[in-house]
């Protein structure tokens, strides 16, 4: 009995939504202002313009509506380290800040940024895998190297910051 009950509420449910989703069809192909002379000229620029502006209104509202700004931390102090300067800092610095090293990148600069975080500089020589070649690049460059506390703002982006040749 509870079954039957459960099952006319969603069948019920599903009809409202079915009707909803004709209504606002048929809504998007219905003139938007509607006159009561005829007329025989062709107006399917404006009337499509304004569709079209409408469903992109109304598409972005519903995408992005809902969605909470983004509160990246656009005063971080670290931001010189992140591959403007000389010194970088391997907590958060992307990957292709490293091509600014010879022999860093790829290979060694992954490695770096997939194991971090790092507590002090000289645990990048701790890093599973490395090899004795690579470690002596990584001596080559590490007084250019300093250890700051991960952010968020900037781990998420240390693989991929969509910058592509």
């Amino acid at each position: 009995f509870f079954s039957l009950i459960v099952n006319q509420i969603v069948t019920e449910k599903m009809k409202l939504a079915i009707l909803a989703v004709i209504a606002t069809t048929a809504a998007a192909f219905s003139a938007p202002g509607l006159s009561t002379r005829a007329s025989t000229q062709l107006e399917a620029t404006d009337s499509r313009r304004a569709f079209i502006s409408s469903a992109a209104s109304a598409a972005a509202l519903a995408t992005f509506g809902a969605v909470a700004p983004a509160n990246a931390n656009r005063e971080f102090e670290g931001v010189g380290l992140l591959g403007g300067g000389t010194i970088v800092d391997v907590n958060n610095a992307n990957v292709r800040v490293y091509l600014k090293m010879p022999g860093m990148y790829p290979s060694i600069a992954g490695k770096i940024v997939t194991a971090g975080p790092f507590k002090t500089v000289a645990d990048i020589y701790n890093i599973p895998g490395l090899s004795g070649k690579e470690k002596e690049v990584i001596k080559k460059y590490e007084s250019r190297f300093t250890v700051r506390t991960p952010s968020a703002d900037y781990v998420i982006d240390k693989y991929n910051n969509g910058l592509y040749r």
